[in-house]
Protein backbone atom coordinates (compact mmCIF):
# COMPACT_ATOMS: atom_id res chain seq x y z
CA UNK A 1 0.00 0.00 0.00
CA UNK A 2 1.02 3.43 -0.46
CA UNK A 3 0.99 6.49 1.17
CA UNK A 4 0.49 9.47 -1.18
CA UNK A 5 0.83 13.47 -0.37
CA UNK A 6 -1.66 15.75 -2.33
CA UNK A 7 -1.68 19.47 -1.87
CA UNK A 8 -4.47 20.67 -3.66
CA UNK A 9 -4.24 24.48 -4.59
CA UNK A 10 -7.64 25.87 -5.41
CA UNK A 11 -10.61 28.36 -4.79
CA UNK A 12 -13.97 27.99 -3.33
CA UNK A 13 -15.53 29.65 -6.43
CA UNK A 14 -13.45 27.52 -9.07
CA UNK A 15 -16.02 25.36 -10.19
CA UNK A 16 -13.29 23.15 -12.22
CA UNK A 17 -11.81 22.61 -8.62
CA UNK A 18 -14.83 20.90 -7.54
CA UNK A 19 -15.20 18.60 -10.44
CA UNK A 20 -11.32 17.95 -10.47
CA UNK A 21 -11.60 16.84 -6.26
CA UNK A 22 -14.45 14.67 -6.95
CA UNK A 23 -12.30 12.61 -9.18
CA UNK A 24 -9.63 12.27 -7.48
CA UNK A 25 -11.91 11.21 -4.53
CA UNK A 26 -13.82 8.36 -7.25
CA UNK A 27 -9.87 7.56 -8.22
CA UNK A 28 -8.63 6.97 -4.95
CA UNK A 29 -11.82 4.99 -4.13
CA UNK A 30 -11.37 2.91 -7.27
CA UNK A 31 -7.87 2.19 -5.87
CA UNK A 32 -8.20 1.93 -2.47
CA UNK A 33 -6.36 -1.28 -2.56
CA UNK A 34 -2.91 -0.10 -3.43
CA UNK A 35 -3.18 3.74 -2.86
CA UNK A 36 -4.21 5.83 0.23
CA UNK A 37 -3.33 9.74 0.33
CA UNK A 38 -3.63 12.65 2.60
CA UNK A 39 -5.43 15.64 1.46
CA UNK A 40 -4.75 19.35 2.02
CA UNK A 41 -5.81 22.18 0.48
CA UNK A 42 -3.81 25.66 -0.27
CA UNK A 43 -5.65 28.74 -0.81
CA UNK A 44 -5.92 30.60 -4.29
CA UNK A 45 -8.12 33.45 -5.40
CA UNK A 46 -9.54 33.88 -8.61
CA UNK A 47 -10.37 37.42 -8.21
CA UNK A 48 -8.08 39.03 -5.17
CA UNK A 49 -9.00 42.45 -6.15
CA UNK A 50 -12.81 41.62 -6.33
CA UNK A 51 -14.95 44.33 -4.26
CA UNK A 52 -16.75 43.04 -1.20
CA UNK A 53 -20.85 43.38 -3.11
CA UNK A 54 -18.88 41.12 -6.04
CA UNK A 55 -19.87 41.68 -9.94
CA UNK A 56 -22.46 39.73 -11.79
CA UNK A 57 -21.17 36.45 -12.97
CA UNK A 58 -21.85 36.92 -17.29
CA UNK A 59 -20.58 40.73 -17.31
CA UNK A 60 -17.31 39.41 -14.90
CA UNK A 61 -16.81 36.39 -17.44
CA UNK A 62 -16.93 38.64 -20.41
CA UNK A 63 -14.66 41.16 -19.02
CA UNK A 64 -12.38 38.66 -17.52
CA UNK A 65 -11.93 35.94 -21.05
CA UNK A 66 -13.54 38.15 -23.15
CA UNK A 67 -16.46 35.76 -24.08
CA UNK A 68 -20.18 36.58 -25.15
CA UNK A 69 -23.56 34.90 -23.44
CA UNK A 70 -23.29 32.26 -25.99
CA UNK A 71 -19.85 31.17 -24.89
CA UNK A 72 -20.97 31.84 -21.32
CA UNK A 73 -23.47 29.25 -21.75
CA UNK A 74 -22.00 26.51 -23.90
CA UNK A 75 -19.08 26.59 -20.71
CA UNK A 76 -21.58 26.65 -18.25
CA UNK A 77 -23.39 23.39 -19.81
CA UNK A 78 -19.98 21.68 -20.03
CA UNK A 79 -19.19 22.06 -16.17
CA UNK A 80 -22.64 20.69 -15.96
CA UNK A 81 -22.16 17.77 -17.29
CA UNK A 82 -18.50 17.10 -16.09
CA UNK A 83 -20.44 18.00 -12.52
CA UNK A 84 -22.78 15.25 -13.40
CA UNK A 85 -20.25 12.86 -14.51
CA UNK A 86 -18.32 12.97 -10.95
CA UNK A 87 -21.75 12.83 -8.50
CA UNK A 88 -21.52 17.01 -8.28
CA UNK A 89 -24.67 18.30 -9.21
CA UNK A 90 -24.03 22.17 -9.72
CA UNK A 91 -27.18 24.14 -9.08
CA UNK A 92 -28.35 26.46 -11.38
CA UNK A 93 -26.01 29.31 -11.73
CA UNK A 94 -27.71 30.33 -15.01
CA UNK A 95 -26.72 34.28 -13.51
CA UNK A 96 -25.71 35.26 -9.97
CA UNK A 97 -22.84 37.24 -8.74
CA UNK A 98 -18.73 36.51 -8.46
CA UNK A 99 -17.06 37.23 -4.89
CA UNK A 100 -13.73 37.66 -3.29
CA UNK A 101 -12.89 34.37 -1.05
CA UNK A 102 -10.07 36.04 1.37
CA UNK A 103 -11.92 34.66 4.37
CA UNK A 104 -13.40 31.49 3.43
CA UNK A 105 -9.36 30.63 2.95
CA UNK A 106 -8.72 32.09 6.15
CA UNK A 107 -10.97 29.69 7.61
CA UNK A 108 -10.29 26.75 5.86
CA UNK A 109 -6.07 27.50 7.21
CA UNK A 110 -7.92 27.22 10.64
CA UNK A 111 -9.85 24.92 9.83
CA UNK A 112 -6.74 22.25 8.90
CA UNK A 113 -5.75 23.13 12.42
CA UNK A 114 -9.04 21.57 13.73
CA UNK A 115 -8.41 18.16 11.48
CA UNK A 116 -11.48 19.45 9.50
CA UNK A 117 -10.51 21.14 6.40
CA UNK A 118 -12.07 19.38 4.22
CA UNK A 119 -15.34 19.02 5.28
CA UNK A 120 -15.28 23.07 5.35
CA UNK A 121 -13.98 22.89 1.82
CA UNK A 122 -16.99 21.03 0.62
CA UNK A 123 -19.90 23.13 2.57
CA UNK A 124 -17.92 26.25 0.96
CA UNK A 125 -18.27 24.71 -2.20
CA UNK A 126 -21.95 23.47 -1.81
CA UNK A 127 -22.53 27.38 -0.34
CA UNK A 128 -21.36 29.14 -3.72
CA UNK A 129 -22.56 26.42 -6.16
CA UNK A 130 -25.71 24.76 -4.58
CA UNK A 131 -27.17 27.42 -3.18
CA UNK A 132 -25.67 30.43 -4.83
CA UNK A 133 -24.52 31.60 -2.00
CA UNK A 134 -21.86 34.79 -1.07
CA UNK A 135 -18.38 33.01 0.06
CA UNK A 136 -17.65 36.71 1.66
CA UNK A 137 -20.43 36.93 3.93
CA UNK A 138 -19.73 36.19 7.04
CA UNK A 139 -23.18 34.91 8.44
CA UNK A 140 -22.89 32.50 5.31
CA UNK A 141 -19.65 31.42 6.59
CA UNK A 142 -20.48 30.90 9.84
CA UNK A 143 -23.54 28.88 9.05
CA UNK A 144 -21.10 26.39 7.20
CA UNK A 145 -18.79 26.19 9.53
CA UNK A 146 -21.82 25.67 12.37
CA UNK A 147 -22.72 22.65 9.99
CA UNK A 148 -19.41 20.92 9.59
CA UNK A 149 -19.24 20.69 13.37
CA UNK A 150 -16.44 23.64 13.96
CA UNK A 151 -16.57 26.44 17.12
CA UNK A 152 -18.68 29.42 15.35
CA UNK A 153 -17.17 31.51 18.32
CA UNK A 154 -13.76 31.15 17.44
CA UNK A 155 -14.33 31.01 13.88
CA UNK A 156 -16.41 34.55 14.75
CA UNK A 157 -12.98 35.86 16.37
CA UNK A 158 -10.83 35.12 13.19
CA UNK A 159 -13.60 36.79 10.70
CA UNK A 160 -13.79 39.97 12.47
CA UNK A 161 -10.01 40.04 13.04
CA UNK A 162 -6.94 40.05 10.89
CA UNK A 163 -5.89 36.38 11.69
CA UNK A 164 -4.66 34.19 9.20
CA UNK A 165 -4.30 36.75 6.75
CA UNK A 166 -0.44 36.70 6.50
CA UNK A 167 -0.54 32.97 6.78
CA UNK A 168 -2.73 32.59 3.50
CA UNK A 169 -0.94 35.51 1.61
CA UNK A 170 2.36 33.34 2.10
CA UNK A 171 0.76 30.22 1.14
CA UNK A 172 -0.47 32.23 -2.11
CA UNK A 173 2.56 33.63 -2.97
CA UNK A 174 4.50 30.54 -2.28
CA UNK A 175 2.33 28.55 -4.65
CA UNK A 176 2.70 31.65 -7.52
CA UNK A 177 6.13 31.62 -6.83
CA UNK A 178 6.55 27.99 -8.00
CA UNK A 179 4.78 28.96 -10.97
CA UNK A 180 0.84 27.98 -10.28
CA UNK A 181 -1.44 30.44 -12.22
CA UNK A 182 -4.95 28.36 -12.19
CA UNK A 183 -6.35 25.90 -10.67
CA UNK A 184 -7.12 23.29 -9.41
CA UNK A 185 -3.40 22.29 -9.20
CA UNK A 186 -2.69 18.86 -7.45
CA UNK A 187 0.21 18.16 -6.48
CA UNK A 188 1.70 14.62 -5.51
CA UNK A 189 4.70 14.40 -2.80
CA UNK A 190 5.51 17.43 -3.26
CA UNK A 191 6.55 17.22 -6.58
CA UNK A 192 4.33 15.89 -9.30
CA UNK A 193 2.07 18.05 -10.63
CA UNK A 194 -1.34 17.11 -11.96
CA UNK A 195 -3.21 20.42 -13.92
CA UNK A 196 -7.03 21.07 -13.80
CA UNK A 197 -10.02 19.12 -13.21
CA UNK A 198 -9.01 16.01 -14.94
CA UNK A 199 -11.39 13.01 -15.58
CA UNK A 200 -11.02 10.29 -13.01
CA UNK A 201 -9.30 7.62 -15.22
CA UNK A 202 -6.34 10.53 -15.81
CA UNK A 203 -6.20 10.83 -11.89
CA UNK A 204 -5.89 6.70 -11.61
CA UNK A 205 -2.97 6.42 -14.08
CA UNK A 206 -1.13 9.59 -12.67
CA UNK A 207 -1.81 8.52 -9.28
CA UNK A 208 -0.08 4.67 -9.79
CA UNK A 209 2.39 5.95 -11.68
CA UNK A 210 3.86 8.48 -9.35
CA UNK A 211 3.48 5.72 -6.61
CA UNK A 212 5.38 2.80 -9.09
CA UNK A 213 8.43 5.66 -9.22
CA UNK A 214 8.72 6.24 -5.77
CA UNK A 215 8.36 2.65 -4.80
Amino acid sequence: MHKLTIDIVSDVSCPWCIIGYQALKKALENKATELTASIEWHPFELNPNMPQEGQEINEHLGQKYGINEQQIQQNREVIRQRGLSVGYEFGNRGGGRIYNTFDAHRLLHWAAEQGKQTELKLAFFDLYFKEAGNPSDHEQLLAKVKETGLDEQTATNILNGDQYAVEVRQKQQHYQALGISSVPAVIVNNKHLISGGQPVDVFERALLNISQQEA
